[in-house]
This record gives C-alpha cells, structure tokens and sequence, in this order.
C-alpha cells in the first residue's frame, strides 16, 4: 500500500510538471505558423519572372486565390508587379494587362518523430486522468511552409494571352530538436539574423 501510494505522488508530480505549458499567442494562430505562410510567399512571387511592358496599367483578378493568408499573397505579387514597372489600377476595365494568379497549395505540412515515450493519460484514484508528461530521448518536429503558385497574364480588351508562367514553388521551414528529455534548440529559415537591420528589438524566445 505504502509502495502504490508513493508511486501515485511520484506520478501526480510529474503530471504537474508537464502540464505546464507556454501559451505561444492569443489569437488564433502563433506567429511562427503566420511566418511559415509569409516567407513561403514572399519567395515564390520573388521567383516570378514577369514580363510587363513600361507603364502597362495591371489588373490584379485574385478571384483563384484562396485559403490562410491569401491577402498576404496577393499584396506580395502587387508589389512585384509594381517593382516590374507596373502600374496597379481597380478594376478590369482601366487596365492594359489583367493578372490571374491561382494557387494549387498554400498549406503547413507537420512531421514528428519521436524516440522514446509519449504523453499518456494515467488514471489516478479519486482525481482522474492526469496526462504522463513526454519523455523523449530524442525528438524533431518540423513544421514546413508550402505555396504552390502559377499566374496567367492577358489583354484586358481582347482577351489574348500575355504570359502564362507554369507552376512555382515557395517553401519555408522551421525544425525544434530535443535530445535527452531537457536539451533543446530550433533552427528555422522564418527570420533574419539578429544582425541584419531588419530585426528591430529582442526576441525572448529561441
């Protein structure tokens, strides 16, 4: 009796300490998972080879382009198209060239793998369920940003092809490695080093 009663404190204990957990955001996505659909599309509007003749008025028609974070793209590509010697106008009838942009994937894939013991609930008399914390003798977890974009181009009067650029691929990733239970560390593609003059301020998180 004496030995169950102390294997169940030794198990409520570590139950307690693995239920402590980092709220990473208040809304409804964390900021590394906005990142991962971010980068992915700023590069793949980046490799967009573009073809506009000077001061062509550009027509932006994003009816195809839908899914998390779709503004984000379109707003990247108009910038693009503006960089390219563009001008943006509102609707189809003030353009020269209407853009049709179409997405064939614009998505998170998630691979873990895990050597050693997951999480399990363990049943404790009088309390319930209390979840057994993760014991990992080693652990990735790799989050990968994937867009997969193409863009057709044609007169906005007659209707006559432009351009028409074949599928593009833009990826980002970012990988968390834990080794021994407790020695962690995460290397990811999301943000620019701490060097560079784009960071502004101080991360608190690694």
């Amino acid at each position: 009796m004496i030995f169950v009663r102390a294997a169940t404190a030794i198990l409520v204990l570590l139950s307690v300490s693995g239920c402590v957990e980092l709220r990473e955001s208040q809304p409804d996505r964390t900021a590394t998972e906005q990142l991962l659909f971010s980068t992915a599309a700023d590069r793949v509007c980046e490799a967009l080879s573009l073809r506009i003749p000077p001061d062509s008025r550009v027509y932006v028609d994003s009816r195809f382009v839908e899914g998390t974070d779709s503004k984000y793209l379109v707003a990247t590509l108009r910038d693009r198209i503006l960089r390219n010697g563009g001008n943006l106008v509102g609707s189809r009838e003030e353009a020269d060239l209407v853009f049709e942009p179409r997405v064939g994937a614009m998505s998170v894939d998630r691979e873990t793998t895990l050597v050693g013991l997951p999480s399990f609930p363990v049943p404790i008399p009088l309390i319930g369920n209390v979840e057994f914390p993760e014991l990992a003798l080693f652990k990735r977890d790799r989050q990968q940003g994937v867009i997969k974009l193409a863009l057709t181009s044609y007169d906005a009067t007659t209707g006559a092809l432009h351009q028409s650029i074949d599928p593009v691929y833009g990826f980002s990733q970012r990988t968390d490695w834990l080794v021994l239970v407790i020695l962690g560390w995460q290397d990811n593609d999301l943000m620019p080093e701490p060097t560079d003059d784009r960071w502004v301020g101080e991360s608190t998180f690694e």
